[in-house]
This record gives C-alpha cells, sequence and structure tokens, in this order.
C-alpha cells in the first residue's frame, strides 16, 4: 500500500457515462484512485477500465458480485483479467462462493499476464441500518456481530479484506488482524452530507479506526467544486 494518504482516498466514480467520467477525471488529477461501480461500468464497459489505466491510474472495480459458485468464479476470472487492484464480492453469497472466487482470480489474472487483484468480501452494504437488518433481513445477530462474521468467513475462505462501515472497522482490525484489507465506503467529511449512508464516520475517524481505504463519492463529486472539496480532505488528514 502506498504511503501517501492520497493512495488511501478511493474516488467514486459515480457518473452515467463516458462524458461524464471522463470529466471527472480530468478535474480531478491529483486522484490516483478510482471506484468504478455497477452504473459506470453497465454502461461503459470495460473501456472506463482502459481508460483509467492509460492514465496510470488505480482501480477498484466494485460489481459487488453475488451468485451461484461458478457464475462468481467466472466473473471474477474475467475481472481479474483487466489488471484491476480491488474487485468485490458478496460474502452473503457463501463459503463455497468465496473460494471458488479467490482460485478464479488467481487464474483470470495468470492468463491475462497481470497481477491479481485484492479480492474483497461486501459484509454488509453501509445504506443498511441494524433495524432493516432484523426486519427487512431477519436476521437475528446484532449488526456489529453479524458483519465480524461475514469478515471472518471471508477472511478464512482465501479473501485479501472485506468492505465494512467505518463504525464496525476497529473491532473488525482487531479479530482479523493486521493483513486483512479493510475498504469503508460511506465516509463523509464533517462538513458534508451524509445522504444515504446510516452508519458514518469522518475520513480521520475512519483512518485511526483502522480503514486501509477510504471511499468517497459524493462529498467530493457533487461538491460545487470538487477539486477544492478533494484537497480539503486531504488537509484534514494531514
Amino acid at each position: 500500500m502506498g504511503n501517501g494518504k492520497e493512495q488511501r482516498i478511493i474516488v467514486a466514480l459515480d457518473v452515467a457515462d463516458e462524458q461524464s467520467a471522463i470529466a471527472l477525471i480530468d478535474k480531478l488529477e491529483a486522484v490516483s484512485f478510482w471506484k468504478v461501480g455497477l452504473e459506470l461500468f453497465t454502461s461503459v464497459g470495460p473501456k472506463i477500465l482502459e481508460l483509467l489505466k492509460s492514465r496510470d491510474k488505480q482501480i477498484f472495480l466494485d460489481l459487488k458480485f453475488h451468485d451461484i459458485p461458478n457464475t462468481v468464479a467466472g466473473a471474477c476470472r474475467a475481472a481479474a483479467g483487466y489488471g484491476v487492484d480491488l474487485l468485490t464480492i458478496h460474502a452473503t453469497g457463501g463459503r463455497n462462493a468465496l473460494k471458488a472466487a479467490t482460485e478464479a482470480v488467481q487464474e483470470g489474472a495468470a492468463l491475462a499476464g497481470v497481477k491479481p487483484p485484492k479480492l474483497i468480501a461486501v459484509t454488509l452494504l453501509t445504506s443498511i441500518s441494524a433495524r432493516q437488518l432484523a426486519f427487512d433481513l431477519k436476521i437475528p445477530l446484532e449488526l456489529p456481530e453479524y458483519v465480524l462474521d461475514m469478515a471472518l468467513m471471508a477472511k478464512e475462505s482465501g479473501l485479501d479484506g472485506a468492505v465494512c462501515s467505518p463504525q464496525e472497522v476497529a473491532q473488525l482490525r482487531q479479530t482479523c488482524g493486521d493483513d486483512f484489507v479493510f475498504v469503508c465506503p460511506g465516509v463523509r467529511p464533517a462538513w458534508a452530507e451524509a445522504a444515504d449512508q446510516k452508519r458514518s464516520l469522518t475520513p480521520t475517524q475512519a483512518i485511526e479506526a483502522g480503514a486501509d481505504y477510504l471511499v468517497i463519492g459524493r462529498p467530493i463529486t457533487a461538491a460545487a467544486d470538487p477539486e477544492l472539496a478533494w484537497q480539503r480532505i486531504m488537509e484534514e488528514l494531514a
């Protein structure tokens, strides 16, 4: 992992088309790590990854694969061939899917002659509250306990890390050890709106709690001046 704080902030390229993506990448030249999510990838396809790589950017391909083990493995094999840095799958796919995925990323990367991505398990979407976990998803565990169980299953299955909210990362870091990578979305600077994130911390708090990477979208990308917002976050972390 890079020493620079800027390499620990992944900016979400949450836009709908290639033109908007290019405009944002041009505007935020200092950003070295970008997240490509479901909307942009579905809209533009792998071309967006080639564009980012041509500019020497690191890529978090956040497609959160969730399917039967064979399909997840196939998707991970294909995604690993793009030479991205981080790739997500849902922990709730279960142990067999997680194990199949870890093997598949190695195979896909070897076939393409690229470095395999770090495979990261989504424990629980950061938009889901403790109440929704209990009432909508009918999961009887307390939210932190459930997230911890998902992270441990991912670790036991050979994954490189997990996605969790900043509020859970301290406990997870303690239990999963220093080598497990934690990616925290839902990070909100004190001056930004929370939007649909239910379990949030500021960037400084999240790093201090044990996060390796922070994913920040709207507080930067939807700001009146995205460059200024990025600089404010860098200063906050300095």
